[in-house]
C-alpha cells in the first residue's frame, strides 16, 4: 500500500501544469516570447505603438487583424480622396510612390465595408516593363497574378487572407482582363483600373465607357512612366478630356506626394 501511494505521488509531481502557464504570470520575470498576432498593421504616425482591432470581428475569430485608419499624407491625396468619394468617375495621374493604387484599393475596400458597392473589379494591361518572360501557366487568374501583385498587395492591407480569399473564390472582387471588358456594363460595382499608362487611348476609350449604375471607377497611372512607346499611351490624352466633364475629377499628383523613401523623390527630379 506504501509502495501504491509513493509511486502515486512521484507520478503526480512529475506532471506538468500546462495552465501555470497562461494562468500565473506573476512567475515570469521580464520579457516573455510570445506569437506574433497576425494582420497588425503598423504606420510610421503610430508612434505610441497602439493599434485598433476591427470591431467587425468576431470574438475568437482566427482570422481577425488590426486595421488602421488610412489618411491623407498630403493636400493632393486629400483632394483624391475626396474625389473618390464625390465623384463618379476619377483620374488620378502621378509619379510613382504617390500613393494613387493604395488609396484607390481602400476606398474599394470601404464601399465594399459599407455596403454601398456589392463587388470590387479590379484591372490592369498585361504589360512587361521591358521584357518579356513568355506564355505563364494556370488559369487565367494565375496568368494575370504577376500583373495584378500590386493591387493584392493593397487588397492584404486590409483585408485578412481568409476575408481575401473567400471574396475571390465567390467573385466578390473580381478579376478583369482589359481584354475581355468590351460589352460588359459594370454596375454597383468600384472598379479600379491601373497602371493605365499602359492602354491605349481606344482601350481607355472602351474602359471608361462600361461605367453602370451605382459605380465607381477609378483610373491610376503615370503618363510619364509607360512600357508602350509615348505615341500609343492614351492617358494624358484621356485625362485632358476628363477634365471638361462635370461629373469627373483629375487629380494630378506630384513629387511632393511621394511617400516612399524619400530618395524616390529625388530621383524623380533628376531621372
Amino acid at each position: 500500500m506504501g509502495k501504491r501511494n509513493a509511486a502515486k505521488r512521484m507520478k503526480t509531481a512529475s506532471e506538468v501544469n500546462t495552465s501555470a502557464w497562461f494562468e500565473e504570470t506573476g512567475r515570469v520575470r521580464g520579457p516573455r516570447l510570445q506569437a506574433i498576432e497576425g494582420g497588425r498593421a503598423w504606420h510610421p504616425d503610430d508612434a505610441d505603438q497602439k493599434y485598433k482591432r476591427a470591431a467587425t470581428a468576431p470574438e475568437g475569430d482566427r482570422g481577425q487583424r488590426y486595421q488602421k485608419n488610412v489618411k491623407p499624407r498630403s493636400e493632393n491625396q486629400a483632394r483624391l480622396m475626396e474625389a473618390m468619394d464625390e465623384y463618379a468617375l476619377v483620374a488620378a495621374l502621378g509619379p510613382a510612390g504617390t500613393g494613387k493604387t493604395y488609396l484607390a484599393i481602400c476606398k474599394a475596400v470601404e464601399a465594399l465595408q459599407k455596403g454601398k458597392v456589392s463587388r470590387i473589379i479590379l484591372s490592369r494591361p498585361a504589360v512587361e516593363a521591358g521584357e518579356q518572360i513568355g506564355f505563364l501557366p494556370g488559369a487565367m487568374e494565375d496568368k494575370l497574378a504577376p500583373y495584378l501583385r500590386p493591387l493584392y498587395d493593397a487588397l492584404s492591407d486590409r483585408l485578412s487572407p481568409g476575408q481575401l480569399k473567400h471574396m475571390l473564390a465567390e467573385g466578390v472582387i473580381e478579376i478583369a482582363p482589359i481584354g475581355f471588358m468590351r460589352g460588359r456594363t459594370l454596375n454597383n460595382a468600384f472598379i479600379v483600373i491601373d497602371e493605365a499608362q499602359n492602354c491605349t487611348y481606344t482601350q481607355l476609350k472602351m474602359l471608361l465607357t462600361r461605367l453602370g449604375w451605382h459605380s465607381t471607377m477609378v483610373i491610376t497611372g503615370d503618363p510619364a512612366q509607360s512600357d508602350l512607346l509615348p505615341e500609343f499611351s492614351g492617358l494624358a490624352k484621356a485625362g485632358e478630356r476628363l477634365e471638361q466633364l462635370a461629373g469627373a475629377a483629375v487629380v494630378t499628383l506630384e513629387g511632393q506626394d511621394v511617400v516612399r523613401h524619400p530618395l524616390v523623390a529625388d530621383m524623380l527630379n533628376v531621372l
